[in-house]
């Protein structure tokens, strides 16, 4: 037995100096060159790929380009999966992402929400022991031995806690944080040489999106902070009693392993089991929506990622929100810009979504201002000249994609984030109700939050967004407008 115990010391020891030994540093530096030529490869020979089939150098000659668009989009999502969680991530970033990419992809990269594998169980126990100090038979009554859900950054199991309630413990990827870095260490440096060359892909800030990414992602990572993120956002809900967010169990938590309260209810596309169960889907749509525009427009907090996965439909009719990893913020400033767009387009003010696209940095103030206001004003006046609930903010930006060569357009950084969400919305809303529009299911929480007294900082805002965006004056027609909006919620309230 002591020959054991020192066999086990001896070699717990070698494997502690072999951590830092040169040997082990050699060991690390040819993984993470592997790595970085795995990325490069994979991502290179995928774009070598596309570019060889286009010119038809690859057969299939006579195949549609809608066709060969979905082949290459499976081709790219089955890649992403394989180069691990960092690649899947931004797959389900660009997924929502239809100013970038044909909407083939747009759809397959959706996929990567639900299509996401597991990693073992023996791992998720060991880091739920060491986050947590004991094993998870100790910590709960009991704990399933498959994951109910797993995702990009961490899947979550079902358990009880011995106090009673049932849980969901969502649990981190292993060795998450150190490969995320590494990957972004490399698509940065290959961001950099695509800057250095701007006709190949023009029209994106590739490093300030990868930047805010990495700030995104690291948020999501930190479990705490998901936790803290949750508790803020069931503060602004507080009053909203259909809208509902999961307790924290803060004692069984940590960095990497948060414990919720489990909401057993309906993923907001089932719209055949919220029909048996006497909900009308297009009535949770509409209070989803709402829940948006106050989270836009009144607190400068919102979820970033309200795809199906993180709704429920509860028994009762409530709309349940999960996963606050990834929030965004909106500035004073940025509320009052957004505003000020909202009224321009309804007013189908040309010159004024020009201005917007200005200062919200999409348009360089050195573009060809006049020839750029004709191709903008050919674009919305074909869509707003039909009717306002035929616009969709997807069908928008395909319509603005062509011009992204042929003027100094960017997608802000900060956007990111705010474009996903809403295009995600969307998406989901077009499924919960085929005729959806945001703009006619927002405009009464607009018109009923600008007559509520604590809505001065919005009126302010409102009242800016009526004056000229050059000039400085106000414009009658919009305080007209406005005037009507407010006299006609009256009536209705009466």
């Amino acid at each position: 037995m002591d020959k054991l115990q020192r066999a086990v010391r001896t070699k717990s020891l070698f494997q502690a100096n072999d951590i830092n030994s040169p040997v082990a540093g050699i060991r690390r530096r040819v993984r993470s060159l592997f790595r970085a030529l795995k990325i490069i490869r994979t991502l290179a020979s995928f774009a070598l790929y596309v570019y060889l089939d286009f010119r038809g150098w690859l057969g299939n000659s006579e195949e549609k380009r809608e066709a060969r668009l979905r082949r290459h989009a499976i081709r790219l999502r089955e890649r992403l999966i394989k180069l691990g969680p960092t690649f899947i991530k931004i797959g389900q970033a660009l997924g929502t992402r239809a100013d970038l990419l044909p909407i083939q992809y747009v759809d397959e990269l959706a996929a990567l929400q639900d299509e996401v594998p597991a990693f073992p169980k023996e791992e998720a126990f060991s880091i739920i022991e060491s986050e947590l100090g004991c094993r998870p038979e100790e910590l709960f009554a009991w704990i399933s031995d498959k994951p109910v859900a797993a995702a990009s950054l961490g899947q979550v199991y079902r358990a009880r806690l011995k106090s009673g309630p049932e849980v969901a413990v969502k649990v981190q990827r292993p060795r998450l944080n150190e490969t995320i870095a590494f990957d972004l260490q490399v698509l940065r440096r290959i961001a950099r040489f695509l800057e250095r060359y701007p006709n190949l892909l023009r029209g994106n800030d590739w490093v300030g999106m990868l930047d805010e990414f990495d700030r995104v992602v690291h948020e999501e990572m930190d479990y705490l902070a998901e936790g803290n993120n949750a508790e803020r956002f069931r503060e602004n809900f507080s009053s909203w009693p259909r809208v509902h967010v999961p307790k924290i169990y803060w004692e069984h938590s940590s960095a990497r392993v948060l414990t919720m309260e489990f909401i057993d209810g309906l993923k907001v596309t089932d719209l055949d089991g919220m029909k048996a169960a006497g909900i009308s889907p297009r009535t949770v749509n509409e209070l989803m929506v709402q829940t948006y525009f106050k989270q836009l427009l009144e607190d400068g907090f919102f979820h970033a990622d309200p795809h199906p996965g993180n709704l429920r439909v509860m028994r009762d009719g409530r709309l349940a929100f999960f996963d606050f990893g990834m929030v965004g913020h909106i500035s004073p400033k940025l509320q009052s810009q957004m505003v000020s767009a909202f009224f321009h387009l309804l007013d189908h003010d040309i010159n004024g979504i020009v201005e917007d696209l200005i200062s919200l940095e999409f348009l360089s103030p050195d573009a060809d201002i006049v020839s750029f206001r004709k191709v903008v004003a050919d674009i919305f006046t074909r869509k707003l000249n039909l009717k306002l609930r035929e616009v969709k903010f997807k069908e928008l930006t395909y319509d603005l994609a062509p011009i992204v060569y042929e003027y100094p357009i960017t997608t802000p950084a900060r956007f990111t984030y705010l474009m996903r969400a809403l295009m995600t919305l969307e998406g989901v809303s077009f499924v919960m109700n085929p005729d959806f529009n945001f703009f006619d299911v927002a405009r009464p929480y607009a018109r009923s939050f600008l007559l509520r007294k604590e809505s001065a900082l919005l009126r302010q805002q409102v009242m800016e967004s009526l004056r000229d965006v050059r000039s400085g004056r106000l414009q009658f027609s919009r305080i007209w407008n406005l005037a009507k909006a407010a006299f006609a919620l009256y009536f209705q309230r009466a």
